[in-house]
C-alpha cells in the first residue's frame, strides 16, 4: 500500500468526491450475483475472471461483454437488462455500507463539500444512499448523460439542457462535474475509489485519488497517489481527522511535488 502520510502528508482537499460501488456501498457482491444470475438466466456459465474484469464498468457495458465473452453478441440488450434487474432486487433486499464508510463520511462533511460520481444510473445511486443514511451529506451526485455506446456524442451540450454532457467512466467527465458542481478546480479535490476504471476517471480529470479496498490482482494501483485497506483503516480515518479540525490554510497544496504522473 502506498501510505498516505507520504504522498498526502502535506496537502489537504477542497472538497471530496466519492465513487458509490465499492467505495461507499458493500454493492460489488450484488453486481456480481447479479451477473451470476443474469448468466444462469440465460442458461450461460460465468467466464473464468470475470468479476475482475466487470469491477467498475457500467451495466450497458458489462451486458456487451458478458455477451461477448460468451459467444452470445445477439444477448447484449438482454443480458444488460437483467443484470440492473437482478442488481436493484439485490440492493432493496440488503442495503449495506462498506466499513468504515459513514464515519469517513461524517468527516469529511464537517469541513468539505461532497459529491458521488457514479457509473450506476441515478436512482440506484439515490436509492442506495437514501437506505444506508447518507444521501444529505452529498451536495451533488453525477452519472453518466451520455450512453457508453456513444461515447463520442455530444460533447457541446445534453439533448435536454445546456450543461455538457457526461460520459461514463474511463471518460474523467464524472469527475469534472462533480468538482465543477462542489466549486472548486479538479486539482484541489480528493477523489475516493476502488476500481482501476475509477481511478483512471478520476486521474484525468485532474483529481487526487485514494484508492481503497483489496489492491487489484495484478498489483497495479493505476494512478492512485495512495492506497488504503479500508475506509476504516486507523490511517484513513486519522488523515481525515488531521484535515477537519486543523485551522484554514495550515496544509499547504504540494501538488507539484506529488500529484499523479
Amino acid at each position: 500500500m502506498t501510505p498516505i502520510s507520504r504522498t498526502l502528508r502535506n496537502w489537504s482537499p477542497e472538497a471530496v468526491v466519492f465513487d458509490c460501488d465499492g467505495t461507499l456501498m458493500d454493492t460489488e457482491r450484488h453486481w456480481q450475483d447479479a451477473r451470476t444470475r443474469a448468466f444462469h438466466e440465460f442458461g450461460l456459465l460465468t467466464p473464468p475472471g470475470f468479476a475482475e474484469r466487470a469491477k467498475g464498468v457500467h451495466y450497458l457495458d458489462c451486458g456487451r461483454l458478458m455477451a461477448q465473452e460468451t459467444n452470445k453478441p445477439d444477448l447484449a440488450t438482454e443480458l444488460s437488462a437483467a443484470l440492473l434487474r437482478h442488481f436493484l432486487s439485490l440492493v432493496a433486499e440488503d442495503p449495506l455500507t462498506m466499513p468504515g464508510a459513514s464515519e469517513f463520511v461524517r468527516l469529511c462533511s464537517r469541513r468539505f463539500p461532497l459529491a458521488v460520481a457514479s457509473n450506476c444510473p441515478l436512482e440506484v445511486v439515490d436509492e442506495s444512499l437514501l437506505r444506508a443514511g447518507l444521501r444529505r451529506y452529498f451536495r451533488h451526485v453525477v452519472v453518466p448523460t451520455v450512453l457508453p455506446e456513444r461515447p463520442h456524442g455530444p460533447r457541446a451540450a445534453a439533448d435536454d439542457g445546456p450543461e455538457p454532457a457526461v460520459r461514463p467512466k474511463p471518460w474523467p467527465d464524472v469527475y469534472s462535474r462533480a468538482a465543477h458542481l462542489c466549486g472548486v478546480p479538479p486539482r484541489a479535490a480528493l477523489a475516493v475509489e476502488d476500481s482501476l476504471t475509477g481511478i483512471e476517471s478520476a486521474a484525468r480529470a485532474g483529481l487526487r485519488v485514494l484508492g481503497v479496498g483489496p489492491r487489484p490482482d495484478s498489483g497495479d494501483c493505476g494512478r492512485s497517489d495512495a492506497w488504503v485497506a479500508g475506509l476504516d483503516c486507523e490511517e484513513a480515518l486519522t488523515w481525515v481527522r488531521q484535515r477537519v479540525t486543523a485551522p484554514a490554510g495550515s496544509c499547504a497544496d504540494s501538488r507539484e511535488n506529488h500529484g499523479p504522473a
